[in-house]
């Protein structure tokens, strides 16, 4: 445990922040199976999900570039 109060501080942040992102990164998953057999509606959603979680940081850019790859693959080859 920390005795410093901004070792304290950092480390209620630290918290939040993983809270957060696991549940977006759950969110992202879901839409991303969903995607997988889905709609193009559905397949729209996930690539919007995808672009934002690479622009706040929460998947690399070319991870996502990847997942959007094989999405559209998916949806062309139907």
């Amino acid at each position: 445990m920390p005795n410093i109060a901004s070792a304290k501080k950092n480390m209620r942040k630290s918290r939040a922040a993983s809270v957060r992102n696991r549940a977006q990164r759950s969110t992202l998953r879901t839409a991303l199976k969903r995607a997988g057999a889905g709609t193009a509606d559905e397949r729209q959603a996930a690539i919007k999900l995808l672009d934002r979680a690479a622009r706040k940081g929460l998947i690399h850019k070319n991870t996502a570039a990847r997942h959007k790859s094989r999405l559209t693959k998916k949806k062309t080859a139907k």
